[in-house]
């Protein structure tokens, strides 16, 4: 089959898409990714194709209306903001989606592309499934993971999820309106159709790329989702770590990680001095990766680094200190290390809350007021304490048994057969 797999985002949001696409291609399928340019070199080294996306979400995040996001200091006041500056870029995103689908057999759509995909494959009658990095569908069990970790109770956690995915729904509306008039030549009152309940009632089958280890499929789910498993970025069988980080490696005692992803800060300079801090006061090394944040460090006890395979440095790590993204969440459960999550926002504190629950973390130390002592804390309980040790070894192990891409491949050939 000709598969396109289409996703938005940060680049935690692409890279577990090359290790599945990657998968899936060596099973003899023809694969295409369709996302943002700056990440056009991480999709080639899977071997697969590649589409551009003219939005640059880092761009975004530093622009004023990035910055005002990050300074939205609730759950529900970021999910408001985040839904203003998206309507506003969608569009933009409509013309190589469509492109796309019309060579494609069918299509793997990300969740941050949900609406859009679901619309444009059911408007080209082309198979389409979701393919998710989180859990979005409703559920008695927990909130919606991208506005926190407190409970609204059984009830309230069920109709919580139904208005999260009801603003997701707006985010894209007059996008689905555009493509289902002028792109499929239908009605505009069909773009009704493919919104998040018709979803549901189609039972829209939606793989989702993490463990039950980690999240067990809540009881009350419909039949069509899944917990498949992580789907691990895609990394050549000959890489390496640079040779100034081996050597600093090689130094001295195991360091600890410290990075932020694909966050954006306002100060960078004051939170990299703090970090710092706060390792050098648990007495340990650091490895702090400059990420979007421009986070950095000198000394010898220091060493500031660029993109590197995670898979490669953080088995070699005495812990990882990160803001709880869903794939560097992945990743650290993946090495075998404790973790110690800062959490920024949307899906960070679900994540941050589940690591302590598998008791890989002692506490999370939200981004927002971070202190030197508190951090500190939180790293010498990590390293010291070897129960977090032991127990990040063990669902290391664990999750080392799992295959996240079989059952994707499974359901992608029964949908294309």
């Amino acid at each position: 089959m000709r598969i396109a797999l289409m996703t938005a985002g940060s680049r935690g949001d692409v890279a577990p898409y090359t290790g599945l696409a990657h998968g899936l291609a060596q099973a003899g399928h023809e694969l295409t990714v369709v996302t943002h340019a700056p990440f056009e070199s991480l999709v080639a080294r899977a071997g697969v194709g590649f589409v551009p996306l003219p939005v640059d979400p880092r761009a975004e995040l530093e622009s004023s209306r990035g910055h005002a996001l990050h300074r939205s200091a609730t759950g529900a006041g970021k999910l408001v903001r985040l839904v203003r500056m998206a309507r506003e870029l969608v569009g933009d995103m409509v013309p190589p989606l469509v492109r796309t689908a019309r060579d494609s057999d069918l299509l793997l759509v990300s969740s941050s592309l949900a609406p859009l995909g679901y619309a444009i494959g059911g408007g080209m009658a082309v198979p389409s499934m979701g393919v998710y990095l989180q859990p979005l569908a409703p559920t008695r069990e927990f909130c919606p993971s991208v506005v926190g970790t407190r409970s609204c109770g059984p009830l309230g956690n069920r109709l919580a999820g139904h208005a999260v995915n009801g603003v997701i729904d707006r985010i894209y509306a007059d996008a689905v309106r555009h493509v289902v008039s002028a792109e499929l030549g239908l009605p505009r009152r069909a773009a009704r159709h493919f919104g998040s309940r018709a979803r549901e009632r189609a039972r829209w089958p939606v793989q989702h790329g993490f463990s039950p280890l980690v999240v067990r499929r809540p009881a009350d789910w419909r039949p069509g989702l899944a917990v498949s498993g992580y789907w691990w970025p895609y990394d050549p069988p000959d890489a390496r770590l640079p040779r100034r980080v081996r050597d600093f490696l090689e130094a001295g005692a195991p360091p600890v990680f410290v990075g932020l992803g694909s966050a954006t800060v306002p100060d960078a300079g004051r939170l990299s001095a703090e970090l710092v801090r706060a390792l050098r006061a648990a007495g340990l090394r650091g490895v702090i990766q400059r990420g979007w944040a421009g986070l950095h460090a000198d000394g010898d006890d220091m060493l500031t680094v660029d993109e590197v395979p995670h898979a490669l440095l953080f088995p070699r790590m005495a812990a990882v200190v990160h803001h709880a993204g869903a794939g560097t969440t992945a990743a650290g459960l993946r090495a075998g290390v404790p973790s110690v999550p800062v959490p920024v926002q949307f899906d960070a504190g679900f994540w941050a809350a589940r690591l302590t629950a598998l008791g890989v973390a002692p506490a999370a130390v939200p981004l927002r007021g971070l202190r030197a002592d508190r951090l500190a804390a939180a790293l010498v309980a990590a390293v010291r304490r070897q129960s977090y040790a032991r127990r990040a070894a063990d669902v290391a192990a664990r999750l080392g048994k799992e295959d996240g891409v079989a059952p994707v491949l499974a359901e992608a050939e029964r949908l294309g057969s």
